[in-house]
């Protein structure tokens, strides 16, 4: 979708409370917002899901805040992040700690290292990050995004954007190294 299309849509949106513009704007962003979502969670379909669900309704409800300040696609996955971290800060959320995770991975690992076999150790090791370095880590090398536009996403300064990736690197290079399992 082009700036002047999204810039028409947002305004029937405000204006008039047009559901049509505001579906015609998740659309276009539902696809890529709802993968982001599925990296997040794991490749969990249910929650990503839930997740996007929430992600929308907060979207519609707050369409007259959104300022243009950034694109229509950076407020909605600003609004995702945010649904994300509140569902992990709340009591019961799944959340592995390093031992955890690493005993479920050699647990259910019973064949030699594949294609697949490596995608599931690179989802176990981001899945023992803490949800801002796992953010963070999923918006640089999954979604692709440069550190400037994470900083956007993410409302956290350059320094520390780059501190979060840093110790995501390092935290996965010690998971993926524990209890003999090296890639």
């Amino acid at each position: 979708m082009n700036r002047l299309e999204e810039i028409k849509l947002l305004a029937q949106c405000m204006a008039t409370d047009n559901r049509d513009a505001f579906s015609r704007l998740l659309e276009a962003y539902a696809d890529s917002l709802r993968g982001f979502l599925l990296n997040l969670t794991n490749g969990d379909s249910m929650l990503a899901d839930d997740l996007a669900q929430d992600t929308f309704i907060k979207a519609w409800q707050g369409i007259r805040s959104f300022r243009g300040m950034s694109g229509f696609k950076t407020w909605l996955y600003r609004i995702a992040i945010n649904e994300y971290l509140s569902f992990r800060r709340r009591p019961g959320s799944y959340s592995y700690s390093l031992d955890d995770a690493s005993h479920k991975l050699t647990a259910d690992v019973t064949t030699p290292h594949d294609d697949c076999d490596a995608r599931h150790d690179v989802r176990m090791a981001l899945d023992s990050l803490p949800p801002t370095e796992r953010t963070v880590a999923v918006l640089f090398y999954l979604e692709d995004l440069p550190i400037k536009k994470i900083c956007q996403l993410t409302e956290m300064p350059e320094g520390t954007v780059k501190s979060h990736l840093s110790r995501a690197r390092d935290h996965m290079a010690r998971f993926l190294k524990k209890d003999n399992y090296e890639i």
